[in-house]
């Protein structure tokens, strides 16, 4: 079980790990009496303006707790006391709804498409398709690629399945590093502790990446759709009510498609 000392506390070490490279704690994150929104690492930047224009518009505030969704919705299972939760792949809200986890089936809120990023010095071409980088596979100029671990991270299965698509799974699973999720994924590839990584497109075009790399959106029907879903959760408060309301408003759709999401529609 979690108290909601412990998952306070989650939520400042994972800020510090996003500041390290990539981002700063923002204004969401100032009272501690506000709700707790767990939310996929994708959107670590896209919800926190969100947060931010929600707090000057209403003057209420919420705490943004990024992970990767497996393992968010694996700790609202143990009982963390988060009150609303965004997911990068819904069948993890579907999956809680079932158990009785939720409120309702919550609401589609994005489409997240991925890329192929790579640092300014890359080794490789940077292209859809991905020929440049299995061409730097055969050159043996690829040690180490990024990826989010497939098997909590909704990027993560997204980024397996290009690979496989592209041909390129079998020679360069063994020079993967797996981020615990896409965030770390790509502090990695940034840091340059390795030659490229397959990310969110919204990371990719936030200021802690750009003009430190390039990259390319791979086709989208090389993977499963990235369709992130948002529910309120089991004690949800006025507050995270209203949170939840102005995420499906055109607003915050334009904040969404301002960092790289795509508009969802229902069904």
């Amino acid at each position: 079980m979690y108290s909601r000392r412990q998952v306070t506390h989650g939520i400042v070490s994972g800020s510090v790990l996003g500041a390290a490279s990539l981002a700063g704690v923002g204004g969401a994150f100032s009272s501690q009496g506000s709700p707790i929104v767990a939310a996929a690492a994708s959107l670590r930047f896209a919800l926190r303006e969100a947060a931010d224009v929600f707090a000057r518009e209403t003057g209420s505030s919420v705490r943004l707790s990024f992970a990767s969704s497996g393992n968010l919705a694996r700790q609202i299972r143990q009982g963390a006391p988060f009150e609303l939760f965004l997911s990068a792949d819904e069948d993890y809200v579907a999956a809680l709804q079932k158990d009785g986890h939720t409120l309702d089936g919550g609401a589609l809120y994005a489409l997240g498409r991925l890329v192929v990023f790579a640092p300014n010095d890359a080794r490789f071409k940077i292209d859809a398709d991905l020929s440049g980088l299995g061409k730097a596979l055969q050159r043996g100029d690829i040690h180490r690629f990024a990826i989010a671990n497939p098997e909590h991270a909704p990027y993560g299965r997204a980024a397996r399945d290009v690979l496989n698509h592209a041909g390129l799974w079998d020679g360069i699973k063994s020079k993967l590093v797996l981020g615990e999720n896409v965030s770390q994924a790509a502090q990695f590839a940034v840091s340059g502790s390795c030659e490229g990584a397959l990310i969110a497109q919204s990371l990719a075009l936030s200021e802690g990446l750009s003009g430190r790399g390039n990259f390319k959106l791979v086709p989208d029907q090389w993977h499963q759709p990235l369709r992130q879903r948002m529910v309120m959760l089991p004690g949800a408060g006025e507050v995270a009510r209203t949170f939840y309301q102005y995420l499906q408003g055109s607003g915050a759709g334009e904040i969404f498609s301002r960092h790289g999401f795509a508009r969802p529609k229902e069904g």
